[in-house]
């Protein structure tokens, strides 16, 4: 009798298995979602880039799906405690995290207690938009290019200076990228915020910074700052003229600040396909290329499975410049 009970309840547990592995890929599950509103939670305040993916997905989903998406921010503790609760959140497609280099590559490479690990606790549905960093320096500066740069740098080392807003943001990595890479000493003097960089290179308290196009674009076309370089592998459609820090002789100097949606790892793939599509589809339109350009990004499409490995190469890069150069934000 017991061994008869045990038989059942094996073979029960077979078929629940069997079941839920259907359920992950069935399509059905995907045309039946949604069928209530799905929230995506920001792990930062209201109106600073995290925001962009979430506002961009909750214009383009509603439309296409049927359901309202609901944006709640979750600020605190270096826009983690927000993607925490992503990860432990039901895998069932109705939380998202709005994701970008720093809570999904920079936070986890450079923290012991972030707390959750991207390529494990998330599953990637689906890279919004990417933007580049712009090198700059004063007009009046004797560098005409990166090499000019480079080149004194390494005759001067500890004498050029540069602009960033504070141990791990992106300004600060750019320029330890570029040491790393370039063999070069450079001193990084912290500010509060990107228009304070910008400040203090525009008064010539510092010799550069690195900061998004949308604020130094203006800046640049004006004539009072000179662009050396953007900070991506490839050329921005948004300054075709420049060139990257690659083509002006800086080998594998890669920044490119990528914007996204994820969800909790085991969420069907159905639904994260589903989801990846309508977003794509959107993306291509030419009223949504061009409110992201006004963004300073360049709208992104691929695969879940293509923005899962940015974020595993930028994290993986992210931990290789933070043990090398010793950064850590614990």
């Amino acid at each position: 009798m017991q061994m008869r009970k045990m038989r059942l309840t094996s073979s029960a547990f077979a078929m629940a298995t069997l079941c839920f592995g259907l359920n992950a890929s069935d399509p059905a599950v995907a045309q039946s979602y949604p069928s209530r509103p799905i929230k995506i939670i920001v792990p930062a305040t209201p109106g600073g880039p995290l925001d962009m993916p979430a506002r961009l997905a909750a214009q383009i989903l509603p439309p296409m799906l049927g359901q309202p998406v609901v944006v709640e921010h979750r600020p605190g503790a270096g826009n983690v405690i927000g993607a925490r609760e992503v990860a432990k959140a039901p895998p069932d497609g109705y939380t998202l995290l709005s994701g970008a280099t720093g809570n999904l590559a920079v936070v986890p490479a450079l923290s012991r207690s972030a707390g959750y690990d991207p390529t494990k606790d998330f599953v990637a549905v689906a890279k919004v938009m990417a933007a580049p960093q712009i090198l700059v320096v004063h007009p009046s500066s004797p560098w005409k290019s990166v090499k000019d740069l480079v080149e004194y740098a390494k005759a001067n080392p500890g004498k050029v200076n540069y602009a960033h807003t504070g141990t791990a943001n992106i300004p600060h990595l750019c320029g330890e990228l570029l040491m790393s890479t370039a063999g070069v000493n450079l001193v990084g003097v912290p500010y509060r915020s990107g228009g304070d960089n910008v400040t203090a290179v525009l008064s010539q308290t510092v010799h550069l910074t690195f900061q998004s196009i949308t604020i130094l674009l203006p800046l640049i076309a004006e004539g009072k700052l000179r662009a050396l370089a953007v900070t991506s592998r490839m050329r921005s459609p948004l300054a075709p003229d420049l060139p990257t820090m690659i083509e002006a002789g800086v080998p594998d100097y890669d920044v490119n600040i990528f914007f996204g949606i994820v969800a909790p790892a085991g969420t069907p793939a159905s639904i994260v396909n589903k989801l990846n599509t309508t977003i794509n589809d959107a993306l291509k339109t030419p009223e949504m290329r061009g409110v992201i350009a006004k963004l300073g990004a360049v709208p992104q499409f691929g695969s879940p499975e293509e923005f899962a490995a940015t974020i595993a190469a930028d994290l993986q890069k992210w931990r290789a410049l933070g043990k090398a150069a010793n950064i850590s934000i614990d």
